[in-house]
């Protein structure tokens, strides 16, 4: 079952930044046999990829992007994907940037199907 293969999510919440909530960062997710890739881009990313694996409910990517201030980054996250009582998909992620060793959590939101 693919079942993030051509979902959308926009970030509702960052402990590593403040999110613009008329411009968040939106993700595409695409799934084939386990394996997720997709792209991202929105208030502080110019253009991001990622490409990692799901087992069941938990997700694990490596991420880089490159940062409208200037300069690029990149890291690993885990996330945990959920159901809202709305039927949309949630994504609870633990993330980390290549070369810092805090912890950060986001939360992303399913965009309903219009």
């Amino acid at each position: 079952m693919n079942l993030l293969n051509g979902r959308k999510f926009v970030m509702v919440s960052s402990t590593a930044s403040v999110v613009d909530q008329e411009q968040p960062t939106e993700f595409s997710y695409w799934e084939a046999d386990g394996v997720v890739w997709g792209s991202y881009s929105g208030d502080t990313v110019t253009h991001g990829r990622f490409v990692g694996t799901r087992d069941g409910d938990q997700i694990s990517i490596a991420y880089a992007h490159a940062l409208k201030a200037g300069g690029k980054a990149g890291g690993q996250s885990s996330s945990r994907i959920e159901t809202d009582p709305d039927g949309r998909l949630r994504l609870v992620e633990e993330f980390q940037f290549e070369g810092d060793d805090t912890q950060h959590v986001s939360v992303c939101i399913e965009v309903a199907a219009s």
